[in-house]
């Protein structure tokens, strides 16, 4: 894999080859990555352990990662390297607002700028960090974008090597094959919870339903039952039981997702932004939400707020949150369903609905009154 040439002002240049040993270290950082797929580690570490490797094979002091999520539709900072991560959680990014990593991903090279930041970036991001010089890496490969790195030296001017700028070229095809191997382990991960599900209803199906029907035919005959026969229903109804008992037993509720986010901040991140449809957020509870209901929270919202921009033309989105008898309940409405109507339920909503079955809660949606459009979860807060 050959990088692209380097432009600076009019001149153009090619790359340098790096030297052996930054390659030998490179596979090393690959190896090590792929070797972490599986292991218990928060997400945060996994791409910390990317910024932490483009600092030790460059002159880079401080990294970010950020990436698209496909969950909250948005991109987010996931790892970090050399600054507090909690600090780039309030940055909130777009293509649109990052003409410097559209450049990156479009050309598919390391860019970097020292003029006229706060245009190049976020603004928060430019002035939370004190940039004057910045490079930006793609993480893209085979045609799939990812997201970028953000890298510079602790805020001072430089200019990158071509040995620099190939290493860390070639560290974001590392990035970009390690996630994509995470996206892939995460698939297959959910592929076998489904398989694990059909099972079970299959099983279920064959050894319960198939013996309470026949013990609902025994007693709906017409005819008194001998004694023979009610033993027979008896022992047909407690062996349902058993089996039924045994089945539930299997863990196939699947591990929360990690959002690195909480629902509060979500809401407040969207009530900020004034390029959108105006959010009216009403709080019932000040509680924090558990663990495992979290990430079903926040897919159910990104869901309901994608559905409202696609499908609708809403001028306002009205969003409550509240919990009543030890169920939490999250309720998104907005007004202009013109094209609602003219559409079946999308596949968005029926994998929430099925998210919400597997946390014990129901997620209901459909138009009311006045043109408006109703999504409403509501889940149980004990622990499943």
């Amino acid at each position: 894999m050959k990088p692209p040439a380097t432009t600076s002002g009019d001149q153009v240049t090619s790359q340098a080859p790096a030297p052996e040993a930054p390659r030998v270290q490179m596979l090393d950082v690959f190896v090590a990555l792929l070797s972490e797929l599986d292991a218990p580690i928060p997400s945060h570490e996994f791409y910390g352990r990317i910024c932490q490797a483009v600092c030790r094979l460059t002159s880079m002091e401080r990294v970010a990662l950020f990436l698209y999520d496909e969950a909250l539709h948005r991109v987010r900072a996931v790892g970090s390297w050399g600054m507090d991560r909690t600090l780039l959680e309030a940055v909130d990014a777009t293509l649109e607002e990052s003409p410097l990593a559209r450049r990156a991903l479009s050309e598919d090279r390391v860019v970097e700028v020292s003029e006229q930041i706060e245009r190049e970036v976020p603004a928060e991001y430019a002035r939370l960090l004190g940039l004057t010089t910045l490079t930006c890496t793609p993480l893209a490969a085979a045609g799939r974008r990812f997201g970028v790195l953000f890298a510079d030296r602790g805020g001072g001017h430089f200019r990158l090597t071509d040995a620099e700028r190939h290493a860390m070229w070639t560290l974001g095809k590392v990035g970009a094959l390690a996630e994509a191997a995470r996206i892939a382990t995460r698939h297959q991960e959910r592929t076998r919870g489904l398989a694990d599900r059909i099972d079970l209803t299959r099983e279920i199906h064959e050894q319960v339903i198939q013996r309470l029907f026949g013990v609902s035919l025994a007693l709906s005959a017409g005819h008194e039952l001998s004694a023979a026969e009610r033993a027979r229903c008896a022992l047909e109804m407690q062996t349902a039981l058993a089996d039924l008992r045994t089945a539930l037993r299997r863990p196939l509720a699947l591990s929360p997702r990690e959002t690195q986010t909480t629902l509060r901040a979500e809401l407040e991140r969207l009530e900020r932004r004034r390029d959108g449809v105006p959010l009216e957020l009403r709080w019932q509870d000040s509680r924090p939400l558990p663990s495992h209901v979290e990430p079903l929270a926040q897919s159910v919202l990104a869901e309901a707020l994608r559905n409202a921009q696609k499908h609708a033309e809403p001028t306002r989105v009205e969003v409550s949150v509240g919990s009543d008898e030890g169920t939490f309940q999250l309720e998104v409405m907005n007004d202009g369903i013109r094209r609602y109507r003219e559409k079946g339920t999308g596949m968005g909503l029926r994998l929430a609905q099925f998210e919400a079955l597997q946390q014990g809660g129901v997620v209901e949606f459909g138009p009311l009154a006045g043109d408006r459009w109703r999504l409403r979860l509501v889940v149980p807060l004990e622990d499943a």
